[in-house]
């Protein structure tokens, strides 16, 4: 972590314990942090963007509501994600049946085959193209991190899942993605 981002993580931790005492200005400087992070999450599940600023608005009702529950101002960047996680599942849930998604998460992982080659995965553009084709799981884990730099420990947390479930979802997910990339580049 470089000092840069230990001390925006202080300010953050300053800026929740404000917010946790009522200071409505520490919870807009929270909201303006993280809302433009978390609308991009929230996009690579739900391409629909209106319902994924609806879904915004309900994450930051969430937050506001349960401020005064986290107990630690530093856990805050993985708190935010895990409610923003939680509401777009529920949302998808909504859509679609658990076992449909189960079944699109089996299906992804079986046909994807490794490739040696990397330097599809230098082109952005290439890379954010092919992210929606990623079944909900292999999104969620490339966007926190390589996009949010989150490690496999904030990931787990995040996602309510094990250390382990993150490091099986990233390598199927780089699979997929590299399978994707390669359809776009190619196809």
């Amino acid at each position: 972590m470089t000092a840069s981002s230990e001390v925006s993580r202080q300010a953050e931790r300053e800026c929740v314990l404000r917010a946790q005492a009522g200071d409505t200005e520490a919870f807009r400087r929270l909201v303006t942090a993280y809302e433009r992070k978390l609308l991009y999450f929230i996009l690579r599940f739900i391409s629909d963007a209106d319902r994924a600023l609806d879904l915004l608005q309900d994450v930051w009702l969430t937050v506001f509501q349960r401020l005064d529950q986290l107990r630690s101002a530093a856990a805050f960047r993985v708190w935010v994600y895990q409610i923003a996680h939680d509401k777009v599942v529920s949302w998808i849930r909504r859509q679609r049946r658990e076992r449909e998604v189960y079944e699109e998460l089996q299906d992804s992982a079986e046909k994807a085959t490794p490739d040696d080659g990397e330097a599809e995965f230098d082109n952005a553009e290439l890379v954010h193209r092919a992210l929606p084709a990623l079944s909900q799981e292999h999104r969620e884990v490339m966007v926190l991190r390589f996009l949010e730099d989150m490690s496999l420990e904030e990931i787990a947390e995040a996602l309510r899942c094990r250390p382990g479930t993150v490091k099986s979802r990233l390598h199927y997910a780089r699979l997929a993605l590299r399978k994707e990339v390669e359809r776009l580049m190619h196809g």
